[in-house]
Formats: C-alpha cells, structure tokens, sequence
C-alpha cells in the first residue's frame, strides 16, 4: 500500500488537484505554472523493488516536499496579496488629492498676475480689491471646468476607470453637474462686478470668450476636445483671451477705459497660452487607451507616446526661442528675458521625463505636474520681470550690455 501511495504521490504536480490528474505531464509543463515534484528515482519499477522501509523513507521525503513547496506557493501568494493591498490604499490615499486638483489651479493663478503686472508696467496701477474678486472667480470657474469635465466624461465612459473622478468618489452626477454650473455663475458674476467697476467692456467680452472655449472644449454638443482641438480651445481661452483680459481690468478705471493693446501684453498672453496648453497636452499620456475606446481623438490617440514626447521637446524649445525673439525685439523687458532663463533647469526636467518614461503609465501620470511646475515659474518669471521694468526703467537690453 505505501509503495502505490508513495509512487502515485510523488508525481504529482503541486498545486493540481485530485480531478487535475489528467493534466499532468511527466517532466514537462506542470499544470497552471506549478513546479513539478519530480522524483525520478521514486518511479514503480523501483518502489516495488525496496524494502517497505525505504518506501515509507520516500513518501516522508516526496510529502515534506510538496509541503515545503505549497508552503512557498501560500507565501508568495500573501505577500502579493499585501502588495495589492498596499498599493490599493495608497491608491485611495491620493484619490481626494488627485480629484482636487489643486496644482491645475495655477492655470487660473498665472494669467491673472501677468495680466496685472502688464498692466502695471503700462500704468503703474494695481487694485488688490479686484485682484482678489478676479482670484477667486477664476477659481470657481476653473472649478466647473473640472467638475463638468468629470460629469462629461463620465457619460462617454471615458473615466470608467478613473477612480478619482469626482463623479465616482462623490457617487452622484446631478449633484456633481449642479454644483459645477452654481459655481460657474458665481465665478462669471465677480468678473462682471469687476468689469463694471472697472467700466471696461472689452474685458468682460474677452474672458466670456474664454468661458466659451471652456464650454465648447468639453460639453455637449460641441465636444471639440474630441476631435483633438483641445490644445488650441486652452493655449485661446488662457493665454490671448484670459491674460489680455485681466490686463484691462487692472488697467482702467472709468476716466481711463482705452488701454491699448501693447505689445508686452500681446507676448506674454502667447507664451501663458504655450505654458498652459502644453499641461492639458501631457495630461493625455497616460489616458490614451482610455481616450481610444470611447473615440476621444487627442493629439496622442493621433501620434503615439513617442512622437507626443518629440512635440513636447518642440514646444518647450519653441517657447525659450519665442522668449528670446520678443526680448531682442524689445516687446519684452530684458528682466523678463533674464528671470526667464532661470526657468531652463525646469523646462529641462519635462522633456527629459517625458522622453524617458513616455511608455510608463505609472510614471508619465506625473508629467502634468512637472509641466504645472514649468508653468508656474515661467509664469512667475514674465510677471516679476514686468513690475521689476516698472520699477527699475534704466533696467533695458541695451543698458545691460553697456549700448547706452
């Protein structure tokens, strides 16, 4: 009997079942990736042959290993069961995070500053009333953007999977939507206060340009950002429209409500619309599987991650080349020209982590914030030059190399 058991068991593939027999295979692929228990010198020929002793002997050797081997199966299996169970909750540690946004909101942040420092540089006037109410509606605008965003994606499918998706972590999409428009009317309220205050039209008809693109980038019927053009919708609404705007407002007053359009202004509003679309652009690395499979055409679904990082490389070389042209030109100061070079440190860092890690999922999610970061400083950068020019006139191009 011991010598049938012995030879029967020591056979067998661990991890298989009694009903699995028939899918065992001497010596070649175990069943379901199991390593095989292979005792060739427990074969039948031979057990029969020994002593009942040395039978016994072989099944203490053959079950002690196919204890140790499930032993090892069982660990390695709640190890990564713990794994999974880690990353799950660090998941859920980053979800309210990730559904807040609040690095995006530098997109309402910096078009605000440059556009009153420009209009600073061009009056020397700034309002902290207005530039406060202008803060804050700009924050509840950028608010209905993501919020409706997240119900309208939500309707496509495309955030099925997307687990910090405000709809999915709130649970509700009527609430969610209703909030979303509640907070743009209160947003386009304060910047019509203003621009009444400020008794400038244009302004108000230029940042209502700016609430349209946000409008007909995502919601129906429109959603243009399906057809890719969401790009050139955010680079309009941020950069000429949103920038150019908040310069008017800071800029007039009821006597004086004909601010010109100079050319400092007409620069940064381009190079605030490069910064602030090249965000939204690799905020598509990671999300293009997704994008496919509910016909989202971003620029990425067109190009594929590698030829995304090449146009990333480009942007940001076009950006710095762009910078530089206007200073020469003098449509820029020359602080703006300096205090924009120290952001090439930054600008390095998004295109080469967007090179190297295009083809990361996990990784390329991060390329947004690095672009946040560029942002912001660039940004920084063109409003502190444009108050510094302000303040320090004998500050020139020509004065800094010794020309005057």
């Amino acid at each position: 009997m011991f010598r049938v058991m012995a030879t029967t068991f020591c056979n067998l593939p661990t991890g298989s079942g009694l009903t699995k027999l028939k899918d065992y295979r001497v010596s070649k692929r175990p069943y379901r990736g199991f390593a095989t228990l292979s005792c060739f010198s427990c074969n039948a020929r031979k057990v029969f042959l020994r002593s009942e002793a040395e039978a016994r002997r072989q099944w203490q050797y053959c079950g002690q290993a196919f204890v140790n081997n499930k032993s090892d199966y069982y660990s390695n299996t709640t190890i990564h069961q713990e794994e999974d169970k880690e990353e799950a909750d660090i998941s859920k540690a980053t979800l309210t995070w990730r559904a807040i946004k609040l690095p995006i909101y530098s997109v309402a942040l910096i078009p605000l500053t440059v556009g009153s420092a420009a209009a600073y540089l061009q009056t020397g006037m700034f309002s902290a009333q207005r530039y406060s109410i202008l803060l804050i509606s700009s924050v509840l605008i950028i608010t209905w953007l993501n919020l409706s965003n997240d119900v309208y994606d939500f309707d496509t499918g495309a955030d099925i999977n997307k687990k910090e998706s405000v709809v999915n972590l709130v649970g509700s999409r009527t609430g969610t939507l209703v909030s979303a428009y509640l907070l743009l009317a209160l947003g386009f309220l304060g910047l019509a206060w203003v621009s009444v205050k400020a008794g400038n039209m244009r302004a108000i008809l230029l940042l209502g340009c700016a609430v349209i693109c946000g409008y007909i980038y995502q919601c129906p019927p429109f959603r243009l950002s399906y057809k890719g053009l969401g790009e050139p919708l955010c680079f309009a609404a941020f950069g000429p429209f949103a920038t150019t705007g908040f310069y008017l407002l800071q800029g007039s007053t009821r006597e004086v409500i004909h601010l010109p359009f100079t050319s400092s202004i007409l620069s940064v509003s381009l190079l605030v619309g490069i910064t602030t679309a090249l965000i939204l652009f690799c905020s598509h690395f990671h999300q293009i599987e997704g994008d496919r499979a509910v016909g989202k055409i971003s620029p990425l679904v067109r190009l594929g991650t590698e030829r995304g990082s090449g146009v990333v490389k480009w942007a940001v070389t076009g950006l710095y080349v762009l910078t530089f042209t206007f200073g020469l030109s003098s449509a820029l100061p020359f602080t703006c020209l300096f205090l924009c070079c120290l952001t090439l440190p930054i600008s390095r860092l998004v295109v080469s982590y967007v090179e190297e890690n295009h083809n990361d999922k996990q990784k390329i999610f991060m390329a947004k914030y690095y672009c946040v970061r560029l942002h912001s400083l660039f940004g920084t950068a063109l409003a502190a030059g444009l108050v510094m020019s302000r303040m320090f006139p004998k500050l020139s191009l020509s004065s800094a190399f010794g020309l005057s």
